[in-house]
């Protein structure tokens, strides 16, 4: 039944949009007869209704890897900036929930730890949602922020940086083996606003997995149980992500590329001071309102990638 509503979920909008042109064609036809101008009108705010429902479905169906249709287990890290970039992180975060909220998905915030003054060291989210992990591949990289710096007295320009991480969730255990004798368990007490049993107990959970230090922790659940289970899950998806990164180096390699796109590189700036933009450096896609891409306005960065990556795949 899953299989068969995600099935649907992908077919539907492509007969919807072929409905829609059939009822256009039939007004044009009217209009035409009728020698009504208005009539012309309503065509043209039509077609470009259904021009832009034809790109995402484009995009969408230019989703075909093996994980694209999963959830994402998105993780932002604060880099280089101090309290700054912590606070970076905290805003990015907020643009991802933005951009996940637009496009109906669940967003749930599995794990975080604060920043001394402000914002996130590091923060963890599951967004739920057909695609979610296909879209969001397109975010993996580092984040440059340029702005005045809210923190510093003397209104000095500063730049800070946020690395984001993505990889699907995946649930089946035989994708990943993972040896228990690897894993390294710890508890600690969750922080947070809690509950009646959160925060009084040693109920969040880190896993680290000893042969790649990969590490992931959950403390959003209501027991260690719940939220070692959830650990798990975020653990099983990073090593993945890890061995997927792996084999295309090695593939690279082999073929004498350099790879365009690394984990670690600089793939997006946001400048807010002396002017406004933010400027993809993977496309060369510039946006000027700053405010909207803050708010989730994304597509406009992550279709140009994704078009861009699937001729690349096919070549």
């Amino acid at each position: 039944m899953q299989k068969l509503t995600a099935a649907r979920a992908k077919l539907d909008p492509w007969q919807e949009l072929r409905d829609a042109i059939a009822d256009l064609h039939i007004l044009a036809e009217m209009g035409i007869e009728e020698d009504d101008d208005s009539i012309g009108t309503e065509v043209q705010r039509g077609l470009a209704e259904a021009r832009q429902m034809f790109e995402r479905l484009e995009l969408s169906a230019m989703l075909s890897g093996k994980y694209d249709d999963a959830n994402a287990l998105l993780v932002v890290t604060a880099g280089a900036g101090g309290t700054e970039a912590c606070d970076w992180a905290a805003m990015l975060l907020d643009m991802y929930k933005f951009w996940a909220e637009k496009r109906g998905y669940k967003f749930e915030m599995l794990s975080f730890v604060d920043g001394d003054q402000a914002g996130y060291r590091n923060v963890t989210a599951r967004i739920q949602g057909l695609q979610a992990y296909g879209y969001l591949r397109a975010e993996v990289g580092v984040h440059r922020l340029v702005r005045i710096s809210p923190f510093d007295a003397s209104k000095r320009r500063h730049t800070s940086f946020a690395s984001v991480d993505v990889a699907p969730e995946i649930t089946d255990d035989e994708e990943v083996d993972i040896d228990p004798t690897d894993l390294r368990v710890d508890t600690y007490r969750s922080s947070g606003a809690g509950g009646q049993h959160v925060n009084k107990t040693d109920s969040a959970v880190r896993i680290t997995h000893i042969p790649t230090g990969i590490v992931a922790q959950c403390q959003n659940e209501r027991s260690q149980h719940a939220n070692r289970r959830t650990a798990m899950t975020i653990l099983r998806a990073r090593i993945y992500e890890e061995q997927e990164r792996q084999r295309e180096a090695e593939m690279a390699t082999l073929r004498g590329e350099r790879k365009g796109i690394d984990f670690g590189s600089q793939i997006r700036s946001y400048v807010l001071q002396p002017y406004r933009m933010v400027k993809d450096h993977r496309t060369d896609v510039e946006a000027g309102d700053v405010d909207a891409v803050m708010h989730g306005d994304l597509d406009q960065f992550i279709r140009p990638f994704l078009l861009e990556f699937a001729g690349k795949r096919g070549e």
